[in-house]
C-alpha cells in the first residue's frame, strides 16, 4: 500500500469530501434511482441508467479516497517548517529572473498548481525541498533550466 503524505489541511479536506460522498451524495443518488424506476420500463429508462452510472462512479470514487484515508501519512509536524529550511507545508517566495512568485510545498496529492500549491515531488518542488533563504538553484522544466532564488521561507 502505497502511502501519501498529506499536511493537515490537505488530508482534512480529503475527509471532508469523503464524508460528504458518503453522508449526501450517495442518498441523493438512491433518490434519482428510486424516481427513475418509477417511470417504469427499465430497459429504455435513460434517467435510470444515468442514475446507476453516477452510482458506480460514487461508489469507486468512496471506496478510492476510503484507501488513501486509510494509508495517508501526515506530514511530521516536527519536521515541517524546520527553522529556514524547506520542507512540506512551508510557504516559500522565490526569485525567477526578476518574477517573484509564492508557492506552498504540498504532498502529491494535494498538488494544486493553479492555487500555487505545488507537490514535492513535481521538479520545482523537489529542488526547493531543504533550500535555506538565499540559495540559488536551477530547475529542468520542460521549458528548459530555469533559475530560482529562495527569498522567504513561511
Amino acid at each position: 500500500m502505497e502511502k501519501k503524505v498529506f499536511t493537515q489541511e490537505g488530508l482534512k479536506k480529503l475527509k471532508e469530501e469523503l464524508d460528504y460522498l458518503k453522508n449526501n451524495k450517495r442518498h441523493q443518488v438512491a433518490d434519482r434511482i428510486k424516481q427513475a424506476k418509477e417511470y417504469g420500463d427499465l430497459s429504455e429508462n435513460a434517467e435510470y441508467q444515468e442514475a446507476k452510472d453516477e452510482q458506480a462512479f460514487v461508489e469507486g470514487h468512496i471506496l478510492e479516497l476510503e484507501h488513501i484515508v486509510k494509508s495517508a501519512v501526515l506530514a511530521d509536524e516536527d519536521n515541517m517548517n524546520i527553522k529556514g529550511k524547506v520542507s512540506i507545508g512551508s510557504q516559500v517566495k522565490v526569485d525567477r529572473g526578476g518574477q517573484i512568485m509564492e508557492f506552498m510545498i504540498v504532498g502529491s496529492m494535494e498538488a494544486d498548481p493553479i492555487n500555487k500549491k505545488i507537490s514535492l515531488e513535481s521538479p520545482l518542488g523537489s529542488a526547493m525541498m531543504s533550500r535555506k533563504v538565499g540559495e540559488e538553484f536551477e530547475v529542468n522544466l520542460p521549458g528548459g533550466i530555469s533559475k530560482y532564488k529562495i527569498l522567504d521561507i513561511k
